[in-house]
C-alpha cells in the first residue's frame, strides 16, 4: 500500500518541490502551485466520497486537463474517486491502498510537470537523461 511518505521521496527528487502543512493534512508545491496532497472529508464533498476519504488514505494531483482525470476514473473507478471538490480543477484524487508504486511515480511527477515552469521541467529531464539505466 502506498503511504505519504512515499509520496514524499518522489517530491523529494522533483527540482523546487516543497511540502506544506495545510488544515487538510499534507500538500506538495512548486514554485507557490500545488501538485498533490492529502485529501481531507470537507463537508462540501459528496457524502459516500466523504465517506471513503474518512476510512482511509486518499491522495489528490494536479492533471493536465478533465480528460485525463475522466479517463483514469473510468479506466479505474474502484481506485479513482469520481469526485471532490471543485476547486483546483482539473485533479484526480485517488485511494492510496489501490496504487502501485510505479503508478504512483507517474501521477505525482506529471501532476508535478503541469505545475512547474519550464526551466525545472529541463532541469529534470536533463538529469533523468543522464541517470544510468
Amino acid at each position: 500500500m502506498a503511504t505519504l511518505d512515499d509520496i514524499r521521496a518522489i517530491a523529494a527528487g522533483l527540482p523546487g518541490s516543497e511540502e506544506r502543512a495545510m488544515t487538510g493534512g499534507a500538500a506538495w508545491f512548486v514554485r507557490g502551485k500545488i501538485y498533490a496532497w492529502e485529501c481531507h472529508p470537507w463537508p462540501s464533498i459528496s457524502a459516500d466520497m466523504r465517506e471513503i476519504i474518512t476510512a482511509e488514505l486518499v491522495a489528490g494531483v494536479k492533471v493536465a486537463d478533465r480528460f485525463d482525470a475522466l479517463a483514469l476514473v473510468e479506466m479505474t473507478p474502484a481506485v479513482f474517486l469520481r469526485e471532490t471538490t471543485r476547486w483546483g480543477e482539473p485533479k484526480v484524487a485517488f485511494r492510496m491502498a489501490g496504487i502501485d508504486g510505479e503508478h504512483l511515480v507517474e501521477l505525482v511527477t506529471d501532476a508535478w510537470r503541469t505545475q512547474a515552469p519550464k526551466y525545472l521541467r529541463r532541469e529534470f529531464d536533463e538529469r533523468e537523461a543522464s541517470a544510468p539505466a
